[in-house]
Parts: C-alpha cells; structure tokens; sequence
C-alpha cells in the first residue's frame, strides 16, 4: 500500500494494494486513523470527506487492488503510547489461546471482555493482541463475539488469509456451535427461522423479529435438561447481530443472565445461585483449513464459572 504521510493540514490520498483488498472501508479507516474516534470516522464517510477512486462510498463498502481512497485532513494519535495491557491480561490471553498456525490464532475469549475497543471500551482483544504481538502486522478479527459471551474467535495473521476464511463463512463453511443456558425449552430440537432486524432504542442497539428483517436461521437442541433451566447446543446458520440470543426470545427460553434480551425469572436464578453472567458460550468451530484442505475442528472448555452454574443447577434435580 502506496500513502503519504497521514497529516492534519492536508488530504491524503491511499492507494489499496493486494494485502488491503476486500477490507470493509471502516475497518481501513480504523487502522489508518488510529486514535481517531469511531464516530469522527463514521461521520467523514457519511458527510462524502471520504472517497474512493473520487466517488462517495459506504462504510460497508468492500476495497479493491488499486483503489485509491481520499482521506480529509484530520488528527490523529498516531505517536500516542499503545493502550497498556496488564500482566495478567496478557498472561489470561496467552493461556487462552487453543490454536495457533502460521495463519490463524483462535482464542477463548473470556466473558466480559469486547473484542474491540470502542463505544466507551478503551481496550478490546484485537487491541491487547496487537500489543502483545507487535510483530504481527496484519492481525484481524475474523468474526465477532458480544462482549458478554465467552468462547471461540479466530483472528487471521495474514490479510489473505483473512479473506479466504470470510469467504467460507459467507458461504456457510465455517459450522459454530454454541452452549446456552436457558428457560422454556421444549422438547428436543427447534429450529428458528426468523427474520432479524437492527433498531437503535435511543442509544442502545438492539435487533428484533421482523419481516423487514435480514434472514436468519438458528437450529437448537436439547443437551441436558434440569429442574429450573435447560442447557442447549445452538448451531448458526446465519450469523446475525445478536442472533442466537433474540432467536430464543422469541421462540420462548430466554438466556440465563441475559441483561438485554432476558427476563427477570432468569436473573433470580442466577441471584439464587449467586452468579451474574451471560450464559453463551462460543463452544465449536468446524471447517476446511484454506491452506491445508484438512478438517479443522476446535472446541473451547467452558470457564469456572460456567461450570460452577452447571454443577449447581445438577444439584437441584
């Protein structure tokens, strides 16, 4: 990638090379611009400061070899220090990885922690690896994990890499599976197929049913069943905002811990039990390796307290 020197007195203009090509123009920016706030970035596209080969674009729009990108003048804190990561941090990260190649590391998130900085949080997991790992230039979050919910995230090493995996999961080749405790489940499998749409509710983001929505597909089952919850396996088709916890809303067994989607009868047994957590937990990734053609499969063991809400719902059968 060809650029000048990011200045706050004069447009800049970016030429995308190989190794940028498919990137979504906000994450480009992200990048480009650190220490520049996410909104101040979202506002410059919307406003058409931003244009690619001189022409508008979103901020979903995808970048291509050659594109060359105008950049209005703006600051930066590019010289700032990295946001400091703790020792133990590091230490939780390092442990939590649970496979690395050359081309891909996936973790197990922790609850609690965002996978990106942003929207009040200073520190995410791509920013705490990046510090980390200052040698890895290219590191990018693959997918997406809610701050809440525990479990797998890939980040790719490499930009190329990046693509051909987000080339299988845009073909539904990356399976995820994920563990959930909740309330009201019948039987022993559903299906959802309801369509999900984003909505802001003042400041809060939240996604609900609807025929306006984008289509959305969730297949549940029943893995053991106790006297006050159920804990299922839910496997996405889609992979919506918020997908699984709106999907079992609506089909009637809200999540256990669930502050935005729950119900209160679920946050009084997590009170009886004396826990507070989301409980959804990446647990399962499956697919073909890009480079090597083997089958790929990684599952993520549940964290202590997790387990701790497990053994205590077991003990009141």
């Amino acid at each position: 990638m060809s650029e000048d020197t990011p200045a706050a007195n004069r447009v800049t203009f970016v030429t995308i090379d190989e190794g940028r090509h498919g990137q979504r123009l906000d994450n480009f920016l992200f990048t480009h611009l650190k220490g520049v706030p996410k909104s101040r970035v979202y506002r410059i596209i919307r406003s058409g400061e931003v244009r690619i080969n001189k022409g508008r674009a979103k901020q979903t729009t995808r970048l291509a070899s050659g594109d060359v990108v105008r950049i209005p003048p703006i600051r930066t804190s590019e010289s700032a220090a990295p946001p400091a990561v703790s020792e133990g941090l590091a230490e939780r990260l390092r442990r939590a990885c649970v496979y690395e190649d050359d081309q891909l590391f996936i973790f197990n998130k922790p609850a609690g922690l965002a996978v990106h900085g942003g929207s009040g949080v200073s520190l995410g997991l791509i920013e705490a690896l990046r510090v980390m790992y200052p040698d890895e230039k290219e590191m990018e979050l693959v997918h997406r994990l809610d701050r809440d919910t525990s479990g797998l995230i890939m980040v790719a090493r490499r930009r190329s890499f990046l693509r051909k995996l987000q080339r299988l999961m845009q073909g539904g080749q990356v399976e995820k599976r994920y563990w959930l405790l909740c309330q009201g489940f019948k039987g022993k499998e559903r299906t959802l197929d309801a369509p999900l749409l984003k909505m802001m509710n003042g400041n809060e983001r939240i996604v609900r049913v609807s025929r306006e929505g984008k289509p959305s597909v969730t297949h549940y089952r029943l893995l053991e069943r106790f006297a006050q919850a159920q804990l299922v396996e839910a496997t996405l088709e889609t992979g919506r905002t918020h997908q699984i916890r709106v999907h079992s809303q609506f089909g009637g067994f809200p999540l256990l811990g669930d502050d935005k989607y729950g119900i209160a009868k679920g946050e009084a047994l997590l009170a009886e039990l004396g826990r507070r957590r989301l409980c959804l937990h990446a647990r399962t990734l499956v697919f073909v390796h890009p480079n090597t053609g083997k089958r790929l499969t990684v599952t993520a063991p549940l964290d202590d307290d997790y387990e701790a809400i497990l053994t205590a719902l077991r003990s009141q059968r």
